[in-house]
């Protein structure tokens, strides 16, 4: 990579907005009586999953695709709804127009959230995208009684991670200086793309942050897990990422993934993730008015 493009991507201002605990949120709003309870929405059969906790829930220790039998063992007194996908949809159209409204560039990265390319607008933000950022979080709330967490930051990967920062009602701007200072400290499993595995199997060479992956550089990371994934961890704990924010582009495939805390112990836990990540692409295609002809697990 060109020391140029390097600093061209730095003098981005990329915005990311997460809706959350979106469709929770979206229950306890129109249902005024669940605001300040444990929400969980999701499958209710036999082999049900979490689609959504809100944090009153998640104070138990339920979280998205947990099976809704283990949730229920976690959180007895929560509340189970089976979810309005009708309503989120609508609600989630809701959200993208007040996007569009602070930017012409809007990349929907999910149902609940997306990014906005702010590069250029210095002059509408009065030189503050901080304060550009409320102002967005406000309408959101305004218009829909929803409350965003908003990262602010020279690329895509900064700006997701600076989302996740201090949520719920979260606002973080990662500024080029703030880089080393903000995302060094982090685990390595902050990383796009580091599960378990990966974080495992760089534990055994030392690596225990962002900062240690920095520091050592791709020469040595290279011969230690290859060049591919080298490169990929050494660009992104320099905070570089050169993706752009794309907008109206015909997506090729749609799709759900996680990462696990642990292994998986057997075929029906997998199924149960499966059918959970399932569900949400299904959504994600009848949204869009697509069909599916090939179905990849990776």
């Amino acid at each position: 990579m060109r020391k140029n493009d390097v600093k061209e991507n730095r003098q981005r201002c990329i915005l990311h907005v997460d809706m959350d605990c979106f469709f929770a949120a979206v229950e306890q709003r129109d249902n005024p009586e669940l605001r300040g309870k444990p929400v969980i929405v999701g499958g209710l059969s036999g082999r049900g999953v979490v689609s959504t906790a809100s944090y009153e829930a998640r104070k138990y220790g339920v979280h998205s695709a947990m099976s809704m039998a283990a949730a229920k063992r976690k959180c007895p007194n929560g509340i189970f709804l089976p979810g309005n996908y009708r309503q989120y949809g609508a609600v989630s159209a809701q959200i993208f127009d007040i996007l569009s409204r602070f930017s012409p560039l809007v990349e929907p990265l999910s149902i609940d959230e997306g990014f906005l390319d702010l590069t250029g607008m210095e002059h509408l933000m009065n030189g503050d995208p901080k304060a550009y950022g409320m102002r967005l979080k406000e309408r959101i709330l305004a218009e829909t009684g929803l409350v965003a967490s908003v990262g602010i930051a020279p690329n895509k990967f900064l700006a997701k991670l600076a989302s996740d920062l201090e949520k719920p009602d979260g606002l973080v701007v990662i500024r080029e200086e703030d880089i080393r200072r903000v995302l060094w400290p982090l685990p390595i499993s902050r990383i796009w793309g580091v599960g378990k595995k990966t974080e495992e199997r760089l534990a055994l060479f030392g690596y225990r942050n962002i900062g240690d992956i920095a520091k050592s550089g791709f020469e040595v990371l290279q011969k230690q897990v290859g060049e591919r994934l080298a490169r990929h961890l050494t660009e992104l704990a320099d905070g570089r990422d050169e993706r752009p924010v794309e907008v109206g582009r015909e997506a090729q495939s749609i799709g759900k993934e996680t990462t696990f805390e642990e292994d998986l112990k057997s075929r029906e836990d997998a199924e149960k993730y499966l059918l959970s990540l399932s569900a949400q692409v299904g959504w994600r295609l009848r949204r869009c008015g697509k069909n599916a002809h090939t179905i990849q697990i990776k």
